[in-house]
């Protein structure tokens, strides 16, 4: 799962660049063996809708049959944007760190979400003394930190994990988010900017230059995802990439949350549209972007309720809809064991 050869302390860009050469494929005979199965369940053909479509995802990328959710992970990745002394955001950054001992003393939603899915939580602080620099003046990162990142958030995925949540906290991250994908995918930066934390008025249209500005500052990377998720980009979301590339390389199913989860995996989308092909989108965030994203990189969600919670939390509610999958595919009777007449 997590490749030692990319520690935090020694992790390059052309080092991650080789992981897009080595990236493990499906499994394309667990998958076959999941759909033969489905097939003489006790029920009419396709019945369970998404949920048949899942149970194969699982199984081919765990690379087994029949599959398992016996040990889910949610990370939640925490950091802070320099961005955000250009009051992009209702919050100050002392929220993240607020957050964080949140998250430790067992307040925030996700806490309550992997309790009930029996789900391992785990929660990383990045640096949060020291935000990114402030992306509409300079880089957020230099390569060496995006890189590093990156390398951090692989050593999250360790072995016996058979799914993985990815979540994030910092505030000003969505204004990152909607940079990126304003980088990556064009149109204007009011497509890809919403509320974050509820902005309105002068704060929102500060956010919008915000992110119009970073872009135009960066033009010149955005030709190299990598490159520009350094120039735009955030640790925490830098993690998240690291630890989607980690997965695959592991063969964890994952689920990502919402739009800045779903950003950072489009980084490794543009480098490589095969690099996310494990993943599923939990949940369509209420944060607009988010909608257009999906769009761009071929996702559909799960679930769509409205949620903009972020911290994984849309990650963790779809926990349950994977179990359910699941749980149906392996303890429900075939047609010869139930005595059950299958279709004529």
């Amino acid at each position: 799962m997590s490749d030692e050869r990319f520690s935090p302390e020694s992790a390059t860009f052309d080092e991650i660049r080789g992981l897009f050469r080595a990236l493990p494929p499906a499994d394309l005979e667990a998958g076959t063996e999941a759909a033969s199965r489905e097939a003489q369940l006790t029920k009419p053909a396709g019945a369970l809708g998404k949920l048949e479509e899942l149970t194969r995802w699982v199984a081919a990328w765990q690379g087994k049959h029949p599959p398992s959710i016996a040990h889910p992970r949610i990370c939640v990745f925490a950091a802070n944007h320099g961005v955000t002394a250009k009051g992009v955001s209702a919050y100050p950054p002392a929220v993240t760190q607020q957050m964080v001992h949140n998250f430790v003393s067992g307040g925030a939603a996700v806490n309550q979400l992997a309790e009930l899915h029996d789900a391992d939580l785990r929660v990383y602080e990045m640096a949060l003394e020291q935000p990114t620099a402030d992306f509409t003046e300079a880089p957020a990162m230099s390569e060496d930190e995006c890189a590093k990142a990156m390398a951090y958030g692989m050593m999250a995925v360790e072995p016996g994990i058979d799914l993985l949540c990815l979540g994030e906290m910092g505030i000003g991250n969505s204004t990152s988010a909607a940079a990126i994908a304003h980088a990556l995918f064009g149109g204007s930066a009011e497509d890809w900017t919403g509320p974050g934390t509820g902005v309105t008025g002068d704060a929102y249209k500060a956010k919008v230059k915000a992110v119009a500005d970073g872009v135009a500052l960066h033009k010149a990377r955005t030709d190299d995802p990598l490159e520009l998720f350094a120039s735009v980009g955030g640790l925490e979301l830098a993690a998240i990439a690291g630890a989607v590339l980690a997965a695959r390389m592991g063969r964890v199913p994952v689920l990502l949350d919402g739009f800045a989860c779903t950003a950072a995996a489009s980084v490794l989308y543009a480098a490589d549209p095969r690099s996310i092909e494990h993943c599923q989108v939990a949940h369509c965030s209420a944060e607009p972007g988010h909608r257009l994203l999906l769009e761009k990189i071929g996702k559909e969600p799960l679930l769509d309720l409205g949620m903009r919670l972020g911290e994984g939390s849309g990650a963790a509610v779809a926990i349950g809809i994977v179990k359910a999958a699941v749980a149906c595919h392996n303890g429900m009777a075939t047609f010869a064991d139930a005595g059950v007449s299958g279709p004529s």
